[in-house]
């Protein structure tokens, strides 16, 4: 992946047309009745849902919403001390809701005319080549569902906070849109499951996990780093690496964990020349290569 795609919750449809969510017994909702009910409700949504068509509605709870805007409120401060100044810029562009979880309509009605992109709901896994392809059309995949409420400051998985606040601020941003479309296209591109591995890897470390030099100080553009209350003010500790495609397309990572090895472009500019000609130029066999450097 991008491992997002294989990090959601399984999804199970029954006969009856009934979709429940198969929560782990180490998720902090699985032993809420209530939360498992809303999980069930809100993944249904997105099980028929054509590309096209207006994105359901997810009627969340007043608990549900104090959940966004504790975490907005939050984040906000974090942000404007360690977000990269074209992340902070694309936020400002989208305004979004900050006491109110936003319908994934509406975020796509405010994107679409900054950076023409728009959302498509996710009820659960989504394949790796789907989820990675649309990019390339201008569509990003995104769950609707929110963290269970016991714990406000963490997801197991990626949230509609996770997907809003960390993908759709930086989705506003030109530049940072032009990159998403690139790495569409490359997964497209690509046929062996090798090199979309390997793709998406790159996707991780920079666009999910990315961090940047601005102004002598290290910040962060990724959505991972940036949606997340805790790996916001751990992420300058951890291993900073220089911007390398060989090793950020082989190492490995735990998805359940702050990330330990980050890898560091000098700018944007600096991002654009080697990520993202990568992703424009990238092919099978150009991929080979790297991998045996």
């Amino acid at each position: 992946m991008f491992e997002e795609a294989q990090y959601f919750a399984p999804i199970a449809t029954g006969d009856d047309g009934s979709v429940v969510v198969e929560l782990a017994s180490s998720h902090p909702g699985f032993a809420d009745p209530v939360y498992r009910a809303r999980r069930n409700a809100i993944a249904s949504l997105a099980v028929n849902h054509e590309r096209g068509e207006p994105i359901p509605v997810a009627e969340y709870t007043e608990q549900e919403h104090e959940i966004w805007a504790t975490v907005t409120s939050e984040l906000k401060i974090k942000h404007d001390k360690y977000a990269t100044a074209e992340y902070l810029a694309g936020a400002e562009r989208l305004g979004l809701p900050e006491r109110r979880i936003p319908q994934l309509q509406e975020v796509s009605e405010l994107l679409e005319p900054l950076t023409g992109f728009r959302y498509l709901p996710a009820a659960g896994l989504v394949p790796l080549r789907d989820f990675y392809g649309v990019l390339q059309d201008g569509y990003f995949h995104s769950t609707q569902y929110i963290r269970h409420h016991s714990v406000p400051f963490y997801t197991p998985e990626p949230d509609v906070i996770h997907e809003v606040i960390g993908h759709a601020n930086a989705l506003a941003h030109d530049r940072y849109a032009a990159l998403y479309r690139l790495a569409g296209a490359a997964a497209r591109r690509v046929e062996t499951q090798e090199a979309l591995e390997f793709i998406s890897k790159v996707f991780w470390f920079t666009l999910e996990f990315g961090v940047m030099s601005e102004d002598g100080e290290l910040k962060a553009y990724g959505a991972g780093i940036l949606s997340s209350y805790g790996e916001i003010e751990e992420f300058r500790g951890m291993d900073i690496r220089a911007l390398d495609l060989h090793e950020m397309g082989l190492t490995e990572y735990d998805i359940t964990k702050y990330q330990d090895v980050l890898f560091r472009a000098d700018s944007l500019q600096h991002l654009e020349d080697v990520v993202g000609d990568f992703w424009a130029t990238c092919d099978d066999e150009s991929i080979a290569k790297l991998t045996h450097l």
